[in-house]
């Protein structure tokens, strides 16, 4: 046996674990040895340290010498049997639940003198401790500094010790596998030494090398899956697409303003991949209004002049149909343009099927459902795809291999990602960025307001509405809840309609698909100029004439979310406005996000705190994305290991240095699945 394969055993391998135990083991999520050994201590008992009857804490587990005085054995079948003890300051009860009486009278004989050691309780004004976890007549037989686990129903401290001791002692020596410059950094101390280390009582809270060495395991050990990807990746050769910048300044003349710098430099990168005979597989990340779209619609051009064609795809149909719009707009009519969604009748799309079979259709635009089998394009050159940052590791692997060998990837994001997640969530792929907005884009101005002074708000709105602007107004629940004090959306409908009557629109995410769409276009169309919503308008669509947002109990959102929401807004050239409203008894945390993004329109720099205040799992739901949780590494927290590993996978790229080595690791770490789908 591979010595790292104990490590990976069943559970039920360990001596002393039945089908029953292995049971409540699972129940924790704990499969395997390997598992085991990240169900840290939480804390250590000093059972060195003997208290007397009336020092006793209740709650807490403490150890005591007491002398045996007289047993309770009632003759009423499941009562617990129980034994009289005292010490010169009080008395204390012995329960004991499932023990018979010989044994009792066995390990507590009358008038002896033990030490007793486990949890104190207080009952019917005597103390008690239920089940002991050690007795012995001999003080020195009970351990002085013992850990304390996190234990599930059924598992008692004294067993789940014994397990994780047997584990302990038959860790493996594993060859190592990080160079000794790496090894350096971390006092040299090995993996195994580690682990022991992590569980050692007197370590628990501490930091450390070990702590250090394992957090640096984890994070290389996900970026040397993403190395591997994107190495396969860009292994095959493909065509190089061939084409001038005649394309791009065609587009310039048509818009209204200079693209930025970002945006030439994103263009530019882009370029550079789809002129190279090495698959594209990149992201572009921009904040909310930074000018993605404009990119990738150049790119999808560069792709079209290439003759090739190109697959847009978008999270919901009407951004879809936003796209599609645009797309028209900037390309002259030689391009053929199709837009494909469910409310394509069957005759036009078995028409379109057909025409992008035979190469009659340039770019085809619709939601994420375009890469179904049965679409087949004649010379697929580039897949587009936007909004996909919850797409994980595998998915995009397999969107990249459906694509062909002569298909390009460009996946874009309007969620700012802190440059450590990227690292993690979109290590795989190259990443281009796009910070600064164009010149035309004016500022948000972000104001807070108590709740109590809503009319203040709905005259600000009528102000609003008569200069021909249009309002989102965001509730956090639907309905309205008893339990939770926050304003509904249905609740806050039916007051706004009293005073606008038909102008105000109701959209949240229990409605049917078809009639989203269609209250969305009612919005668009200036039918309604208030929008009563749920966070289900977060991502995607531009309402020009939308330049205000009101988002009610703002203190329940996180700061990224409250950023997303803000960006609907802000879309054309007028001045617009993003009002906060919250209620009086906020937490601190609460008053430290309202406070940020009143302070600044960056959208980074608002992931970065966010990420802080919240935690990088919580940031925008990645904990349900599909991205490998650690457990250990913070890439706030432990912001210099990411940058270590980082330039440790650079160096094994640059000098092709054989991953082979780092197979323990990438096993033991649960990177394995990932690794054999490469192949």
């Amino acid at each position: 046996m591979v010595s790292y394969e104990y490590l990976l055993s069943d559970i039920n391998t360990i001596k002393g674990i039945g089908n029953k135990t292995a049971k409540l083991f699972r129940k924790k999520n704990i499969n395997t040895i390997f598992d085991l050994l990240w169900r840290l201590p939480r804390d250590f008992i000093d059972r060195d340290k003997l208290v007397k009857i009336n020092e006793l804490q209740i709650g807490k587990i403490q150890t005591l010498v007491v002398e045996v005085k007289k047993y309770i054995f009632p003759r009423v079948r499941n009562l617990p049997n129980k034994v009289l003890c005292e010490d010169d300051s009080g008395k204390l009860e012995c329960v004991f639940f499932n023990s018979y009486e010989g044994y009792i009278k066995k390990i507590l004989p009358i008038n002896s003198k033990v030490t007793i050691s486990g949890k104190i309780g207080y009952y019917k004004k005597k103390y008690q401790i239920t089940n002991p976890t050690h007795i012995s007549s001999d003080q020195n037989s009970i351990k002085k500094i013992f850990t304390s686990y996190s234990l599930t129903d059924g598992l008692n401290e004294k067993k789940y010790y014994k397990i994780i001791n047997d584990v302990l002692e038959n860790i493996p020596d594993l060859k190592e596998w990080h160079r000794p410059e790496i090894l350096s950094k971390f006092n040299n101390i090995s993996w195994k030494e580690s682990i022991l280390e992590l569980h050692n009582p007197k370590n628990i809270k501490k930091k450390g090398f070990f702590l250090n060495r394992l957090i640096f395991d984890e994070i290389i050990s996900t970026f040397l899956i993403n190395s591997n990807i994107r190495k396969n990746i860009k292994k095959n050769k493909k065509k190089k697409k061939n084409f001038n910048l005649k394309p791009l300044n065609n587009i310039k003349k048509k818009i209204k303003y200079s693209l930025t710098k970002d945006q030439l430099t994103a263009l530019e990168e882009i370029n550079r991949d789809l002129k190279s005979d090495k698959k594209m597989f990149r992201l572009l990340q921009g904040d909310v209004g930074s000018g993605k779209t404009i990119v990738a619609l150049i790119a999808c051009l560069n792709v079209i002049k290439s003759s090739y064609q190109v697959s847009f795809m978008a999270p919901t149909e009407i951004l879809a149909k936003q796209h599609y719009e645009i797309a028209k707009k900037l390309f002259d009519n030689e391009i053929n343009i199709a837009l494909l969604t469910s409310k394509t009748d069957h005759k036009e799309r078995k028409k379109i099927l057909d025409d992008l079979n035979k190469n009659k259709i340039n770019i085809l635009i619709g939601t994420h459902s375009l890469f179904q089998e049965k679409i087949k394009f004649f010379n697929l050159g580039l897949i587009v795809i936007d909004e996909q940052h919850k797409f994980g590791v595998k998915q995009r692997k397999k969107l990249s291999d459906k694509g062909g060998d002569n298909c390009d990837i460009l996946v874009m994001s309007a969620t700012p990602i802190p440059r450590t997640m990227v690292m993690t969530i979109f290590g795989d792929m190259d990443t281009s960025v796009i910070k600064n907005k164009p010149k035309n884009r004016k500022e948000i101005k972000t104001y807070s307001k108590l709740d109590t002074k809503v009319n203040e708000v709905i005259s600000f709105v009528k102000n609003q509405i008569n200069n021909n602007n249009q309002i989102f107004w965001v509730c956090p629940l639907i309905e309205e809840s008893k339990k939770i004090d926050n304003q509904s959306a249905i609740q806050r409908y039916d007051n706004l309609k009293k005073k606008f009557k038909h102008k105000v629109g109701l959209l949240h995410g229990s409605l049917e698909k078809d009639k989203k769409n269609e209250i969305l276009l009612k919005f668009l169309n200036k039918k309604i100029n208030i929008l009563v919503s749920t966070t289900v308008i977060e991502v995607g669509i531009d309402f020009p004439d939308a330049n205000v947002i009101i988002i009610e109990n703002a203190n329940k959102f996180g700061l990224s979310q409250l950023h997303q929401l803000r960006g609907r807004v802000g879309r054309g050239y007028k001045d617009s406005y993003c009002i906060l409203m919250f209620k009086s008894n906020l937490s601190e945390n609460a008053r430290k996000r309202i406070n940020i993004l009143k302070s600044t329109n960056d959208g980074f720099k608002i992931s970065e705190e966010d990420m802080k205040l919240r935690g990088y799992g919580d940031l925008l739901g990645f904990k349900q994305s599909g991205m490998q949780s650690f457990r250990l590494a913070d890439p706030v927290i432990n912001e210099d290991l990411f940058f270590l590993a980082e330039k440790e996978i650079k160096k094994i790229e640059l000098e092709k240095l054989n991953i082979d080595k780092y197979s323990p690791l990438l096993k033991l770490y649960d990177r394995a699945d990932i690794l054999n789908d490469l192949v």
